[in-house]
């Protein structure tokens, strides 16, 4: 059991929570504004989203991103600023041609994908570590090994702490290669990701099977989406991790 708890605080994510309820931060400012409040609050990082804030919609403008970090910084807030680098990795194939891209699609490269964490510095950023089927629909969350390679590097490069992102327990043995090749400074920092459709399912037995399948020197963090969040967080604990809520 971990008796010094390190808590995440994912302020807003990507998802179309938005119109599930107000307190939903959507512009930089807000985004900012949660991020201190979730400081004040004991969390010792802000996980961080940004949105557009005309639709409420999962954005990757660099710009945006730069104003809600800049707010925090401003403020004196000690948070450590976690920056999502999962955005642009989207494919909906195409109804009539599924070999082409079709509405919702959002696919760029390595480098587009981290524009903001270059632009920005971030203490962490995300670095989720394989493919995955994404809900019922056609939508399939890319990351190929090359890509995640190349990413791997530049963040190194940066100085930024890559925080391994784990859906399953496929993607845990791809970290540890990015590992094993020098691409990622040990000690590795993980997330175990769990409940999202069709990733590793929100359960004791799947996180202690993946948690036991971390290298030896990792820091890791746990978290389950929804009603399985603070099973979930209690579960991190028990098992030695840190967590991530929302």
């Amino acid at each position: 059991m971990n008796n010094e708890v390190i808590i995440t605080c994912a302020v807003t994510g990507a998802g179309e929570t938005t119109g599930k309820s107000h307190y939903v931060p959507v512009t930089p400012e807000e985004v900012a504004n949660a991020a201190i409040e979730a400081e004040k609050a004991g969390a010792a990082v802000a996980h961080i989203h940004v949105r557009d804030p005309e639709t409420g919609v999962g954005s990757r403008d660099t710009a945006l991103f730069k104003e809600a970090v800049d707010r925090v910084r401003e403020s004196g807030s000690n948070v450590i600023i976690n920056l999502t680098a999962g955005m642009g990795g989207d494919w909906v194939p195409d109804s009539e041609d599924p070999s082409m891209p079709g509405p919702g699609t959002d696919m760029v490269g390595p480098e587009e994908r981290l524009s903001h964490v270059i632009e920005c510095l971030p203490d962490i950023c995300s670095l989720d570590c394989g493919t995955m089927n994404f809900g019922n629909g056609d939508y399939t969350y890319i990351n190929t090994a090359p890509f995640l390679r190349k990413m791997a590097g530049i963040v190194q490069k940066l100085g930024v702490k890559p925080e391994l992102e784990v859906f399953d327990l496929g993607q845990i043995r791809l970290a540890r290669a990015l590992i094993d090749e020098g691409l990622i400074d040990t000690p590795p920092l993980f997330q175990i990701c769990l409940g999202i459709p069709w990733g590793a399912g929100a359960d004791t037995e799947t996180m202690a099977a993946m948690k036991h399948a971390l290298p030896h020197d990792a820091m890791w963090a746990g978290f389950g989406i929804g009603r399985t969040q603070m099973p979930m967080v209690a579960q991190a604990v028990l098992l030695g991790g840190n967590v991530r809520v929302t």
